[in-house]
């Protein structure tokens, strides 16, 4: 029995406790006044993830760093007043899809999808460029110039003299890398909803810091696993002799709410089920827990007697009650001479306990099966074939899984004998991995890494399969292909339009191989790209604006009223892929998102007509440019209009 306190909470616990769920790397470790370890703020990180600049902090604690580690968090968290702007020529069934594909850097793009999904997404999913040097289409190679890691580790004296031994092994190695994932990681953090589950794939040369990072960013307590994925059977041979066949997928949640999807059983597992009653098919499982916590000692009140009546082979749990001090049991009842007690202990002597605590065991007690073998008694329970299917497993090795072998062979029947990637990702590994995060229904599934966009191909694929709903935000740099490449000259010119010809030719595959069920599947896509602001570069430096330019224009001429309301869904945290209908008013065109949830009007000498038609609608929000009026007297009116038909609408100007 635990002992009682006697005193109120420890406020500062409690709060460490909560800064700790927030940020996860701001908490430490440092010796307390007996010397031991114990959990602690690290304050100047705090400072860090509270501050726009960089705070500096000298003081010595347990810690994983790396030069420029601090501007790494500036970046992630600095703001951004880049925008993105819709193309609807290379969209797919722009104004009903719910998907998203994104042109852009990953890092501005995700701190504008925060605007709008903002703990919305289930499912991260991103195979990031591992650190190998090699030269592929996507930049591969983050490796710093030695000149450049020095200056920023100090490692060398005040005469420019080296002081260490240089080596492979060296930070240098890793600096751009880190200082590349680390702000895109804490970012999408943030996307994440509470049950959500990210996943990232890599290989041996980032494995151990890329877990560090995950540790720091998410907690080291949301850690689910880390899948062995054997992705190339045949092997890729290394400078250092062995043949590498397998990457490694961390699985990482938000929080403890997390739930793990059910795989599909497999062939093997289904053979072991070969008995079957009203019920459906089981098997004969020991009813002694096996397994790391089965010890007596980790689980004492599983620890128990079931007495056997040998003469009608009948079980039942005697009445005990518990000394508390010595975590053992006392029946409370006399034992008849044709009865013997059973205990889970193994045949070796190891003390063993129950599958269940006591009241459970009583519950099921009837269906519990009893043999003697080799002279001893053991206890079985039916188990049955689970119809939801198995837990994930830390070790995938389905053929499927190859990179060299499905994911080419799916390019090349998606593209011909083109070779645009060298090591494709398998849709059947991405499609796993969706199904293990539990993605269902219409949750949405993002991959900043979008490559050859696998991830959109897997979740249309799953959604044929099960008539789901789920949808995918794509965000991809359009990277140029190399000019000798097979992918420039089959007219790629970089890798995003590889990725959008995909999903368009996968879509239109998957409807012609299932015409009668994937009716209502969403294969579109809704193209956004990353932009400069909208609005010319006065409307954010005010210290550069005179009263000359009080009558300029503070939008960019280039701009189209659809670029200025996709940037007002994104300050307004509206999903980029609303609805979006255009209307004429009076003779203006007044755009409509999620149903008039959202009205923007960026039309020149907008009337009372216009303005009174919008608030007889009573939207949400209404918006326009500060400079659409017609005259005085509509500006005069306009507060008026909307008091009297929709008084609670919010009204914001460009």
């Amino acid at each position: 029995m635990d002992k009682l306190n006697m005193q109120t909470t420890n406020i500062v616990d409690e709060n460490i406790k909560r800064i700790g769920e927030m940020f996860p790397n701001c908490l430490t470790e440092r010796l307390n006044n007996d010397g031991k370890p114990e959990v602690a703020i690290d304050f100047d990180q705090l400072r860090q993830e509270l501050s726009k600049d960089i705070v500096e902090g000298p003081e010595e604690r347990y810690q994983f760093t790396w030069p420029d580690k601090r501007n790494a968090i500036r970046l992630a968290n600095a703001p951004t007043t880049d925008t993105l702007r819709p193309c609807r020529e290379e969209s797919v069934n722009f104004d009903n899809t719910q998907n998203l594909y994104i042109e852009g850097d990953n890092l501005q793009v995700l701190k504008l999808l925060r605007e709008n999904y903002l703990g919305k997404v289930k499912m991260i999913y991103i195979d990031p460029p591992y650190n190998t040097g090699r030269n592929l289409i996507y930049k591969n190679n983050f490796i710093s110039s030695y000149e450049d890691y020095m200056t920023n580790s100090g490692e060398t004296d005040e005469v420019g003299n080296l002081l260490f031994v240089n080596s492979d092994a060296n930070g240098r190695f890793h600096t751009d890398w880190l200082n590349m994932i680390y702000p895109r990681l804490k970012v999408s953090k943030d996307l994440l909803a509470q049950d959500g589950i990210i996943v990232l794939t890599i290989d041996d040369c980032e494995i151990e810091t890329v877990t560090m990072i995950m540790n720091e960013v998410f907690g080291s307590e949301n850690h689910l696993a880390t899948v062995v994925i054997k992705n190339n059977p045949s092997g890729r041979s290394t400078i250092k002799g062995f043949s590498i066949n397998h990457e490694y997928a961390l699985f990482y949640s938000k929080s403890d709410s997390a739930i793990l999807g059910r795989m599909k059983h497999s062939d093997e597992q289904v053979s072991r089920y070969k008995e079957k009653d009203n019920i459906g098919f089981y098997e004969w499982e020991n009813f002694r827990k096996n397994g790391t916590d089965s010890d007596r000692m980790d689980r004492p009140k599983q620890y128990y007697p079931i007495v056997l009546n040998t003469q009608n082979n009948m079980l039942r749990v005697p009445d005990i009650h518990w000394e508390d001090s010595k975590k053992e049991y006392c029946l409370n009842e006399d034992i008849s001479a044709n009865e013997i007690i059973i205990l889970p202990n193994s045949g070796d002597g190891i003390e063993k306990v129950w599958k269940y605590g006591i009241e459970r065991t009583k519950s099921i007690i009837n269906d519990i099966l009893v043999k003697k073998q080799n002279g001893r008694y053991e206890l079985y329970r039916k188990k049955y074939l689970n119809d939801e299917g198995s837990l994930p497993r830390t070790w995938w090795d389905k053929p499927d899984y190859s990179a060299r072998d499905n994911g080419t062979r799916t390019l090349t029947n998606i593209f011909g004998p083109v070779k645009l990637f060298d090591f494709p990702k398998a849709p059947e590994a991405v499609k796993d991995s969706i199904i293990a995060s539990n993605v269902q229904n219409d949750d949405i599934v993002l991959d900043f890494f979008s490559g050859s966009a696998t991830t959109a191909h897997a979740v249309m694929q799953l959604n044929a399969e099960d008539n789901g709903k789920r949808r995918y935000i794509m965000v991809q740099l359009p990277e140029p292909t190399l000019a000798d490449s097979e992918a420039n000259k089959a007219g790629y010119k970089n890798i995003c339009e590889i990725g959008k010809e995909r999903i368009r030719r996968v879509g239109k595959k998957i409807k012609e191989n299932s015409p009668l069920t994937t009716q209502d599947l969403d294969t579109g896509f809704r193209v956004l790209k990353l932009d400069s602001s909208n609005m010319n570069d006065v409307y954010y430096t005010p210290a550069e604006f005179n009263e000359q330019k009080l009558f300029d224009d503070n939008i960019k001429p280039d701009r189209t009223e659809e670029d200025l309301l996709f940037q007002t869904m994104i300050e307004l945290g509206i999903e980029l892929s609303a609805k979006i209908e255009k209307h004429s008013i009076a003779g203006k065109a007044v755009w409509s998102v999620s149903d008039g949830y959202l009205m923007a009007c960026f039309d020149e000498e907008v009337n009372e007509t216009t303005i009174t038609e919008i608030a007889r609608q009573h939207p949400y929000y209404f918006v326009m440019r500060d400079s659409s009026l017609a005259n005085d007297q509509v500006a005069d009116n306009f507060e008026q209009i909307f008091n009297h038909y929709s008084k609670d609408t919010i009204k914001k100007i460009l």
